[in-house]
């Protein structure tokens, strides 16, 4: 009896190996950035984190940098670019299952962390008439973001149902 039980298990654990080797991988990428805008896994999308587009463009004529908001301007940002890039691959933000925020401190703010921001623009994607489902999220305080003005990166997974 203990022979045939390991017997189905190792069937079992090959049978799983086999299937995994077997998910279909595809990269979202372009030649102008260093990494892939998303990538593919099976039925699973991982978009990788994403940063606020400005407000205000730079205008180099005048010398003037780029104005790109507070925390709250630049997560509806972010998420509105999450949204377009969804659509893109045939999801929308009901098929995100999985949400990472980074955020840092606000220069204008004393260097605190914003989360009232945060949430602001957050439930005006989730968890609203519209669009009831919420994801799995975490957010996390960081020193820094690899833009120096940036105070938002989200990045999110995604699942197309079936």
């Amino acid at each position: 009896m203990k022979i045939r039980f390991g017997v189905m298990a190792a069937a079992l654990m090959a049978v799983a190996c086999a299937m995994q080797a077997q998910v279909a991988v595809k990269h979202l990428q372009d030649e102008k950035s260093p990494i892939a805008s998303g990538v593919w896994a099976g039925d699973t999308l991982y978009l990788s984190g994403q940063l606020a587009s400005p407000v205000t463009p730079a205008d180099p004529a005048k010398g003037t940098a780029a104005v790109y908001g507070d925390t709250k301007t630049q997560a509806f940002s972010a998420l509105t670019k999450i949204q377009g890039l969804l659509k893109a691959q045939g999801l929308d933000m009901k098929d995100v299952v999985k949400m990472t925020v980074f955020l840092a401190g606000d220069p204008a703010n004393g260097g605190k962390l914003d989360f009232p921001g945060l949430q602001a623009s957050y439930t005006q994607f989730f968890g609203t008439q519209d669009q009831p489902n919420k994801p799995a999220r975490s957010a996390v305080q960081v020193a820094a973001l690899a833009a120096p003005w940036a105070l938002v990166e989200i990045e999110v997974i995604a699942v197309k149902g079936k």
